[in-house]
């Protein structure tokens, strides 16, 4: 009996730290969720497959960290900056207050040493001294963060700072997050950073070692775990952006403004249980396989093969029939020269009459145009 007894105790306990989470539902098998607001999204197609007040607009304290990670990956990709970039760290970025790593003003810390920092301690000090670097200046860069927000279709965000700190006029909403989520999950970089449990940074004049562990609680205890961001104030309650993967299917949970934190990820455990019981992925075809092949009458190359740009899945009800129709559209503006990797059309997938899903399709090669005497070759093979 006593066995039993401290068994209940440290059962108790373990739930009270929200280390064993366990999904709930009500009595009509809906899923049942406290945080104010939630959203349930798959992360290849955008679809929502659950919603609670999804629109409204709240504060994200850090959660606002996907933008600004999104920006630096968009930074990196494109070669703007590099991983092993030296960053000065300014008094404003030393400055901030909240969750941090302790970075001194004059210090140098590389590119990488920030993302880490902020993707895995939420470190605001680290967003800061990015977003000077990045854009800048820290306004600078607010302002790309909603000029993206813009381009993302986020259309219940503004943006007033990098880090999610109180600030008036900052705000978005659960579906607007999965939407940020969503596009920063494409970037295969970053999984590292989001999936890292516990690590340590070398910071300060002295070049102290400091101990980091993921503000998200999820990427320990919940198989299959992606990521992405919490996020906490008192005026932000807690907030968690949380994505998973398991068998080609890649879901994202939002729960904005939850009492507590074991809230926050009883919730989002919720989402996620029922999204991976109730639905599947089914993938169409992966990234780079030949979609179709185009004939340019005037290209070095008469015909091209053109590839789907990403991988394209689509996301189904567990036992419905995977009978999918794809239709290819090529763009009719195309003019030589053409860079490869550019954007030729799209392959759309229907399920009976309906989209559920589409990629674009690019060159993989330079197609420039033929010259003269290949042009004359051309005339003279069809002749004879």
């Amino acid at each position: 009996m006593k066995k039993f007894i401290s068994f209940l105790l440290t059962l108790t306990i373990i739930i009270g730290q929200g280390s064993i989470i366990f999904a709930e539902k009500n009595d009509k098998g809906k899923v049942d969720i406290e945080s104010k607001s939630a959203v349930l999204m798959d992360a290849s197609t955008g679809k929502v497959l659950y919603e609670k007040n999804c629109h409204e607009k709240l504060p994200p304290a850090s959660v606002t960290k996907v933008m600004t990670l999104l920006l630096i990956c968009e930074a990196l990709e494109s070669g703007k900056i590099k991983e092993n970039d030296d960053v000065q760290i300014s008094e404003t970025a030393s400055s901030m207050g909240g969750s941090q790593v302790f970075l001194e003003p004059g210090e140098i810390q590389k590119v990488d040493t920030l993302v880490k920092s902020i993707a895995v301690a939420s470190a605001n000090d680290a967003c800061v001294a990015m977003a000077e670097y990045v854009g800048g200046s820290v306004e600078e860069f607010v302002d790309l963060m909603n000029n993206r927000a813009k381009e993302l279709n986020m259309k219940d965000t503004h943006f007033a700072n990098t880090n999610g700190l109180p600030v008036d006029n900052h705000y978005t909403s659960a579906y607007d997050i999965a939407l940020m989520s969503k596009e920063l999950l494409r970037h295969k970089k970053i999984s590292k950073y989001l999936t890292t449990w516990m690590d340590e940074v070398v910071v300060g004049k002295k070049k102290a070692k400091i101990g980091i562990s993921n503000t998200n609680k999820l990427v320990k205890h919940y198989a299959g775990a992606t990521g992405v961001k919490t996020g906490f104030t008192q005026e932000a309650k807690y907030c968690l952006s949380a994505s998973a993967l398991r068998n080609n299917t890649h879901l994202i949970a939002v729960t904005l403004c939850a009492e507590t934190s074991p809230i926050r990820f009883k919730d989002a455990t919720t989402l996620l249980n029922y999204g991976f019981a109730n639905y599947e992925s089914v993938k169409v075809c992966s990234a780079n396989e030949k979609i179709t092949t185009v004939k340019f009458e005037k290209g070095s190359k008469e015909n091209v093969d053109l590839v789907s740009k990403d991988d394209l899945t689509v996301l189904i009800k567990k036992g419905d029939s995977k009978d999918f129709t794809k239709k290819v559209q090529v763009r009719k503006d195309l003019s030589l020269p053409i860079k490869a990797n550019s954007d030729l059309g799209v392959v759309k997938v229907y399920k009976g009459k309906e989209l559920v899903g589409e990629t674009r399709i690019v060159n993989t090669e330079d197609i420039d145009k033929a010259s003269y005497g290949e042009m004359l070759r051309r005339v003279v093979d069809k002749l004879l």
